[in-house]
């Protein structure tokens, strides 16, 4: 059976990391990466020009700053950042999330800094 007819189980890769704000690729879908991270805390304000983000919550709360107004994303519940929006993820507890986005791109868009980090692979 080839790899790519195995299902991922999202709460066994859960259980493989405990690093906040590291994005782990599970799956490859034509040019996207579907990733997982667990977030605590406040991110940095950032924008994604030529790109969407999809913020998927697995477990916990995740609050989408925008310059308008929060946008809160509870389990199973999903949000699309548009491209060029700028936000600052923000999860008060542990929140466990899913991102849909184009293969290479930088979680901390343009703004750059200490948190910016190439997403790990879990196998």
């Amino acid at each position: 059976m080839s790899e790519s007819a195995v299902p991922v189980n999202l709460a066994d890769k859960l259980a493989q990391f405990s690093e906040l704000w590291s994005q782990k690729k599970v799956a490859v879908l034509n040019d996207y990466e579907v990733k997982l991270a667990k977030l605590k805390g406040e991110f940095v304000w950032h924008t994604h020009e030529d790109t969407d983000e999809l913020f998927l919550v697995i477990s916990g709360r995740l609050t989408i700053q925008l310059r308008d107004g929060d946008v809160v994303v509870e389990p199973r519940e999903l949000f699309v950042v548009p491209r060029g929006v700028e936000h600052c993820p923000l999860a008060d507890e542990e929140t466990a999330i899913l991102l849909f986005e184009p293969a290479g791109t930088i979680n901390t868009g343009d703004a750059g800094g200490p948190m910016t980090k190439a997403a790990e692979i879990l196998s």
